[in-house]
């Protein structure tokens, strides 16, 4: 059977890669790291760690089991948390990882109704795009990730429960009102990261067109700048819009379909607690804001 506090030094050896490091963090002598690094080999009956000149190296076993341990660990912590929640130990804690504009819109909202309602939860916030989000949700470094996807594009979501929160429409971005789309063929475009730019150019693409873009950003401020001093259109979120609106940057819905806004949870129903709590707040909130 696998230990915990074995489990524990090897995804601090992993993470740190060095046993002296591992050993300052956990507060334990370098010969103790070493006797749990062999228990836990002697557990497995697979070697986890190797020599590598004055250091050592994870096996790809050991990286495999140091990942795993990761995801263990914090699904332990988060039990532990939420059960003593539960007993009345303490209140309770709720981590989130989510992205920009829904941590400048939807959150802050969210949050202070949550104090309100529930002042002994803390809250942790996390600014992370939805594949980080995710990532930290499956390893029980979050309790809740909001994430979105563009109209036609799969949820990733496998081994987690979407709640949908509300469907965001897109907007044509430039200095002067009563633009098209279809009026900027020719325009320099201001689109976010690779990974990130893809409204944009499906937006364009489905006016007919392919979008010169000139200018790459995913800072919202920077963009309306840009924009407001004529250097280029853009096509943003109605979360972005909430969250920053620069004077003389003009708005036009597109006719495209919204991406869709979701709270992502790890598991089946009942969620714990604090979980619970801010999801129905969350969702609370977000029908307030489709519905203005």
């Amino acid at each position: 059977m696998l230990n915990p506090i074995h489990l524990r030094v090897l995804e601090a050896v992993a993470r740190h890669g060095s046993v002296i490091d591992a050993a300052k963090e956990l507060h334990y002598s370098q010969p103790s790291i070493s006797h749990h690094l062999r228990r836990l080999e002697a557990a497995t009956g697979a070697a986890l760690v190797q020599r590598a000149g004055r250091g050592i190296r994870l096996t790809p076993e050991g990286e495999l089991l140091a990942g795993r341990a990761t995801e263990i660990l914090g699904r332990m912590d988060a039990a532990s948390v939420e059960l003593a929640a539960r007993v009345g130990l303490r209140a309770g804690r709720v981590r989130i990882a989510g992205f920009a504009t829904a941590l400048s819109t939807l959150v802050p909202r969210a949050a202070a109704e949550l104090a309100r309602a529930h002042p002994g939860i803390e809250l942790h916030l996390a600014d992370a795009d939805p594949v980080e989000s995710l990532s930290l949700l499956r390893s029980g470094r979050a309790d809740l990730a909001l994430v979105f996807r563009d109209e036609g594009a799969p949820f990733e979501a496998d081994g987690v429960r979407l709640v949908h929160l509300l469907d965001d429409r897109l907007y044509l971005l430039s200095d002067r009102p009563g633009q098209r789309i279809e009026d900027h063929r020719d325009s320099a475009w201001i689109g976010g990261c690779e990974r990130c730019r893809a409204a944009t150019v499906a937006a364009c693409e489905r006016a007919g067109f392919t979008p010169r873009i000139v200018y790459s950003s995913d800072d919202m401020v920077v963009t309306h700048a840009l924009v407001a001093a004529g250097m280029g259109v853009a096509v943003h979120n109605g979360l972005a819009l909430r969250a920053h609106r620069e004077p003389g940057v003009h708005a036009v819905p597109l006719d495209c379909g919204p991406r869709r806004v979701a709270a992502a949870v790890y598991g089946d129903p009942p969620d714990p607690p604090a979980t619970a709590a801010m999801l129905g707040i969350l969702a609370a909130v977000a029908a307030r804001f489709d519905e203005a």
